[in-house]
């Protein structure tokens, strides 16, 4: 059984403002003495802090609208043994959050019923097993409920504003910072937990009702709304109650009524109060439960956990185990701990989530397609990534110890349930090798075909392709014209035949069956393919597969078949940045045939070819013939270009002349020399000039290029015309 796609996007951003609402009840008093007025800042640095994990996540939602939020996004990027780590880290930390609001319950239950203190925890109890319920009846249910809670609590705490903001007394506000620098900096990292339910919806994706557009507009509004709301209660909250008597104050907001609007106003606070976090909890049962559920199914965790109620559709075992080790910590932790190691897991957890879009984004991998993609991108991840690590450093020692533990047990469970699952991460299957051993101590091996699932291998071995033809034309979808990809193959080829290829990359975890029948995309490019081998007489062979794996695919083409080259469409990049390949820059690192990378600016029709030669080259002799074998394929005639340096001597310039001339007899080529600083620049405006630039591959690494990757190919990104970039055997 599936889940249902129930949730609406009010129910969503009553789900997500109540995951954050209940922490404005127990934080700013304990967060307050350990920075003074300040509190305010630290709850505004806090939220500018979590900002890029919003936007991160947002994405990141709309590209894999599944169950299980960011243990999804990390498992997919960074693979099944972080993916582990990361989904028991995130269930520990919102099962953490839901326990540290129902502590902080008691606090509240104290205020309306006059009983022994040491009876409050078992009643916090009794709302646990309440939350339980509710959770297992369904999240359509839950939806509404929290709704209704949220606009009571936004509504009492907009009234304490209107009452406190006049009665403010200035000369509680001073001294701004009490502790300095360090103070506000650990508040900030103590108070961050406040924030971390905004982006809990993400785990419940795949009950969401058009997630692509509710994910992101139910992130961004909640953390708006929920910053405003903690930077004005904190701040009136420090400027009518001293310092002192809130430093153990875990009931800030009854006190903050009380003085304001007397018993009564105090009472309903507290009503307030107590509704709201079990919301809080309620909310986090939710998402938290769903963290074991998607681990269950992508077998990381005994298979019964997957388990979902036949009648209410709610992964009723996820739930029933959450809701027993919150009962545990509840009855053992106090709220400052839990408030503590909460903030720490989710630290750490959004810093991944930052890492995830930089991966996914880099490495291109072709099913990575997200309706929603976050602004500033790297630098909002980036900061996101730094802020994290420094916040995780003023938590202090014990938290990042708890961090090191459950990464340990995450481990021992990985390798007793996930040990042989047949996924990869993203970034072991194109991270670049600085990556690779980082992260994985060495580089995979890539060169058997016994790496390929077996549903993929009998793909290959199956499917109508063409072993002996010369050039294989992969179509991974990006292409603007894939016609003209095929004729460029054909202007290569040494061989009769030709064997067009669509290509589907799509995760791990989605069936390959669900691609095996043709889509139109499909029908449309083998439609296609049947007119160009009418139209020019060409033997050109189409086929269509889904795989999980396109590298190991691509890998497996060039050993069963006897081509001599590969042709695919390109975007100027040759390596996709930090510590990545893409798609192609794998290819570029891994394949043994020649290949060409086209890059279509828009001229499709070939009759003036520039082949420019870069400084040093050890392959010109192979790029003048290819050149001009490409040139009687199009009738066409084409200039070798030498850009060299202004200040060159006469004899060095007669030198190059002489050995051009000789490389060029028997071709439709002459020479072009030219004296310049900026052989960029030069050959962009020559470009002006020609259909179609012909240019090599760099063959040497700096330890820039081995570390960042070598970026974007100046010389293609520059050209006015198109681009065919050969990289030859």
């Amino acid at each position: 059984m599936k889940l249902e796609r129930k949730l609406t996007l009010s129910a969503m951003i009553a789900i997500s403002i109540a995951g954050m609402l209940g922490g404005i009840f127990v934080l700013p008093g304990i967060a307050a003495a350990k920075t003074g007025s300040s509190v305010w800042l630290a709850f505004l640095l806090a939220a500018i802090c979590i900002l890029p994990a919003v936007l991160s996540k947002s994405e990141l939602a709309t590209a894999m609208p599944t169950t299980g939020g960011a243990y999804v996004y990390i498992e997919r990027a960074l693979g099944p043994l972080m993916g582990t780590i990361s989904g028991i880290g995130l269930w520990i930390s919102l099962l953490l959050k839901s326990s540290f609001a129902l502590v902080g319950l008691s606090a509240y239950l104290l205020v309306l019923v006059n009983i022994p203190i040491i009876y409050v925890k078992y009643i916090s109890l009794s709302f646990l097993v309440l939350i339980m319920l509710l959770n297992i009846f369904g999240v359509k249910k839950v939806g509404k409920v929290q709704l209704i809670i949220v606009s009571l609590s936004l509504l009492s705490l907009i009234l304490l504003l209107v009452i406190g903001i006049p009665s403010i007394d200035k000369q509680l506000l001073s001294p701004f910072i009490a502790k300095g620098n360090m103070g506000l900096a650990s508040t900030i990292a103590f108070v961050f937990v406040a924030y971390a339910g905004v982006t809990k919806i993400a785990a419940i994706a795949g009950e969401v009702k058009n997630p692509s557009k509710n994910i992101p507009k139910a992130m961004i509004f909640s953390l708006v709304l929920i910053s405003a709301i903690y930077i004005a209660v904190s701040y009136i909250l420090v400027g009518n109650i001293p310092i002192e008597q809130l430093g153990t104050d875990i009931k800030p907001i009854h006190t903050l009524a009380l003085v304001i609007g007397g018993e009564w106003l105090g009472y309903g606070i507290a009503v307030i109060g107590v509704i709201t976090l079990i919301s809080l909890a309620n909310s986090g049962v939710l998402a938290s439960s769903r963290f074991p559920f998607a681990m269950a199914i992508d077998k990381l965790l005994p298979g019964n956990l997957a388990r979902v109620h036949k009648n209410h559709l709610t992964p009723i075992n996820t739930i029933l185990i959450t809701c027993i080790l919150m009962a545990l910590v509840i009855m053992f932790l106090d709220v400052e701990k839990i408030a503590k190691l909460a903030s720490a897991f989710k630290v750490s957890m959004f810093i991944l989530v930052n890492l995830c879009v930089i991966i996914l984004r880099e490495t291109a991998v072709q099913w990575y397609q997200p309706s929603y993609k976050s602004p500033l991108y790297p630098y909002m991840q980036i900061f996101g990534i730094l802020s994290g690590l420094v916040l995780l450093f003023y938590l202090g020692m014990v938290p990042l110890i708890a961090i090191l533990v459950i990464a340990l047990i995450s481990i021992i469970i990985y390798y007793s349930y996930g040990k042989n699952s047949s996924r990869t991460g993203v970034l072991k299957r194109y991270g670049h090798m600085p990556a690779s051993y980082l992260l994985f101590g060495k580089k995979r091996n890539y060169t058997h075909l016994k790496e390929l699932e077996d549903k993929e291998r009998e793909e290959l071995v199956h499917i109508n392709i063409d072993k002996d033809a010369g050039v294989i034309v992969p179509l991974l979808g990006n292409e603007i014209s894939p016609e003209t990809l095929i004729e460029l193959g054909a202007s290569l080829n040494n061989k009769e035949k030709i064997q067009a290829l669509n290509i589907t990359e799509v995760p791990d975890q989605t069936s390959l069956d669900a691609f095996r029948e043709k889509r139109p995309k499909t029908k449309s490019l083998e439609r296609m393919v049947k007119k160009i081998n009418t139209r020019l007489n060409l033997k050109v062979n189409f086929e269509s597969i889904a795989t999980h794996k396109l590298s190991d695919t691509m890998q497996a083409l060039s050993e069963v078949t006897n081509i001599d080259w590969l042709v695919l469409g390109w975007n100027g990049r040759a390596y996709n940045g930090i510590f990545f390949n893409n798609p192609i820059g794998w290819i570029v690192s891994h394949i043994n045939s020649n290949f060409a990378l086209f890059k279509c600016n828009g001229v499709m029709q070939f009759n003036n070819v520039l082949l420019a030669i870069r400084p040093n080259s050890l392959d010109s002799v192979k790029l003048i013939e290819t050149t001009n074998k490409l040139c009687n394929y199009y009738n066409a005639e084409f200039t070798l270009l030498h850009v060299v340096n202004a200040n060159m001597s006469t004899a060095d310039i007669d030198e190059i002349k002489q050995q051009a001339n000789e490389l060029l007899k028997g071709t439709k080529g002459t020479l072009l020399l030219v004296p310049s600083e900026n052989p960029i620049d030069t050959v962009s405006e020559l470009t002006a000039e020609h259909d179609l630039l012909v240019i090599g591959t760099p063959r040497k690494d700096t330890w820039a290029t081995m570390l960042f990757g070598t970026g974007k190919d100046k010389f293609a990104v520059n050209s006015a015309c198109s681009v065919l970039r050969l990289t030859l055997k």
